[in-house]
């Protein structure tokens, strides 16, 4: 599992980590009857707190993402109780959050952002959805 951490961003790490689990989810990388890091394994791995990926995992397994495992470890159930397209739809929705929020710090109006949008949204169908837009 690759996870980036932004720890300048604003939002809390464990939902970040939440976050990415839902977005392995959602893209396949993680399939059902997967088997996670331990929490001291990806907290090492992060360098961060135990305890804050405790609480992800904590409340990833109350939502049914995961299910922990005492003794054996943490997985992804052979049935998910949120479909991966509904982890694909929140995992769109928190990106456009996290976008508007940092254009909102920078002063931008919602025009301005509507504008560059539309512009970099045009850019990526006619590369056909698969070009590389961070050029």
């Amino acid at each position: 599992m690759k996870f980036e951490l932004d720890f300048r961003s604003g939002i809390p790490i464990y939902v970040q980590i939440m976050d990415q689990v839902k977005h392995l989810i959602a893209t396949g990388a993680l399939r059902p009857g997967d088997q996670l890091l331990t929490v001291r394994q990806l907290a090492a791995d992060l360098r961060v707190n135990f305890n804050t990926v405790a609480r992800a995992y904590r409340m990833l397994d109350k939502a049914g993402i995961i299910s922990t495992q005492h003794g054996r470890g943490t997985f992804l159930p052979e049935e998910l109780e949120q479909a991966p397209e509904k982890l694909r739809q929140q995992a769109l929705d928190g990106l456009t959050r996290h976008y508007l929020a940092e254009a909102n710090r920078l002063g931008f109006s919602p025009e301005e952002v509507v504008d560059v949008f539309e512009q970099n949204v045009r850019v990526w169908k006619e590369q056909g959805r698969r070009g590389d837009l961070d050029k």
